[in-house]
């Protein structure tokens, strides 16, 4: 399964979304109302999605689901 599919897969899991409400650079705050707690539980579900951790760091650059793709993409490589 590709990686954006993975991260789609989390947010429709987590937070009861529709597919179809998740484009590559809707924002995760203001366009599908991801606040702080579910933001815990992405994290921890992308970390156990795909065998890495997330520094702090990186957490604070998740504005979109692109930036979370390239995030994790470089975390893979």
């Amino acid at each position: 399964m590709e990686t954006k599919q993975k991260i789609k897969d989390v947010f429709v899991n987590l937070l009861r979304v529709r597919q179809e409400e998740l484009k590559d650079d809707v924002q995760l705050t203001s366009g599908i109302g991801v606040d702080s707690t579910e933001m815990v539980e992405i994290v921890i579900a992308l970390e156990k999605a795909f065998g890495t951790k997330l520094s702090p760091k990186d957490i604070t650059k998740f504005s979109t689901l692109n930036d979370i793709e390239k995030i994790i993409q470089a975390k893979l490589s």
